[in-house]
């Protein structure tokens, strides 16, 4: 399937929200609408660290991810953090998901990132494959406390 990767754009927001509950909901996560709000605003926000880039044919989004940039003190540089992969279940094992963490790769060098990590459930079999392809887990355990 020929996609397109590209910015994510204002005229995006209907798709991009049924792809984002599709991604919720695969996760098992309900968010209110005020925090999927602001993910929206953030994503439009080109002075917001966080940025998103769809798989797009034509006005269809069959995928997304999205990602933010950060200082390290384990670099001279930043890291790139993809925080949200996810592409529509009818859309998978099409290279999609490949595609977007491939132009991530580019974004980031572009940006002089030293980096690109992400992380994902142990149990996300089809996505762990597609990492794994790209580096072994570092077997690092993720902590994370709700303040």
């Amino acid at each position: 399937m020929t996609a397109a990767i590209r910015d994510i754009a204002a005229p995006d927001k209907a798709p991009f929200h049924a792809l984002w509950q599709g991604y919720l909901d695969f996760y098992g996560v309900t968010l209110t609408p005020e925090v999927t709000a602001r993910t929206w605003a953030r994503l439009l926000d080109p002075a917001s660290p966080l940025r998103g880039r769809v798989a797009a044919k034509g006005d269809a989004l069959l995928g997304f991810a999205l990602s933010l940039t950060h200082p390290s003190s384990w670099v001279a540089g930043e890291d790139c953090y993809l925080e949200d992969l996810f592409v529509a279940p009818q859309a998978r094992g099409q290279g999609l998901g490949r595609a977007l963490i491939d132009d991530l790769i580019t974004q980031a060098r572009a940006r002089g990132c030293h980096r690109l990590y992400w992380h994902t459930r142990h149990d996300n079999a089809q996505a762990r494959k597609l990492y794994d392809s790209y580096v072994q887990t570092d077997d690092h355990i993720r902590y994370r406390l709700t303040l």
